[in-house]
């Protein structure tokens, strides 16, 4: 079975314009990302999708695999599944172009799954360590099935907690996903579903057109950049763990 690593990358952000060419502790946020994924034992390429020209042309200028997508793209899956409809591999793995310290193991841990079932989609979850997170809306809540599939993601905060006398580990979901080549495919043909315009949560169009997402856990969720205040927290964050 082989393996693809794709990093959606777009300049244009609402909210961090520019975001994948940040630079942190001196290294484009890019660099980093790519740099992780190439350390993955089970992916076979990594390549960085992206729709702008400056993007592109720092790839190309810091020898990064990179690949020019459409502008028309709504999401970073339908980005990747552009990039998957010319490739032959049997699984992609979506990650995330703002987690610069993604660790590797969690990108072979999520290939793992593919060789150890028979499934269409996977992803992460980690758990809730911090009570902050529970009440972040930018922090997914997931809850699964016994099985590990799962059964929602949310915003809010799931389960609610009724029997104070009851506790359980919560999780939280990260943002790196693993299809079957063909289920992407199909995935980026399907129409936004009520939960997904209610949530704005892609995955939930997924789970409500009834596909199975397999989730697996890790210890702890990757340090991200989300908003340009992000940036000075993960050098605050690398100084402490004597990071470069």
């Amino acid at each position: 079975m082989q393996f693809l690593g794709i990093i959606p990358a777009r300049f244009q952000s609402s909210r961090f314009p520019g975001k994948p060419l940040v630079n942190i502790a001196g290294i484009p946020m890019i660099d980093r990302v790519y740099k992780q994924a190439r350390k993955s034992k089970l992916l076979d390429r990594v390549v960085v999708a992206t729709d702008s020209e400056i993007i592109f042309d720092h790839c190309k200028n810091a020898k990064i695999d990179v690949l020019m997508t459409s502008d028309k793209h709504q999401s970073g899956t339908d980005r990747i599944a552009e990039v998957a409809r010319t490739s032959k591999t049997e699984v992609v793995v979506n990650i995330q172009g703002d987690e610069p310290f993604i660790p590797p193991m969690y990108i072979d841990q999520l290939c793992q799954l593919f060789l150890q079932h028979k499934i269409e989609i996977a992803t992460l979850i980690a758990p809730i360590k911090d009570e902050e997170v529970l009440s972040n809306p930018n922090i997914v809540k997931a809850v699964t099935r016994t099985d590990g599939r799962a059964l929602y993601f949310s915003r809010s905060v799931i389960p609610f907690h009724r029997n104070l006398q009851y506790e359980m580990v919560l999780y939280r979901h990260l943002g790196i996903y693993a299809f079957g080549r063909k289920t992407l495919l199909d995935l980026a043909d399907l129409p936004q579903g009520n939960l997904e315009r209610y949530e704005l949560l892609e995955q939930l169009r997924w789970l409500e057109a009834g596909y199975d997402i397999m989730t697996s856990i890790v210890s702890e969720a990757p340090i991200g950049v989300d908003v340009p205040d992000d940036v000075g927290k993960i050098e605050h964050w690398m100084h402490s763990n004597s990071l470069r």
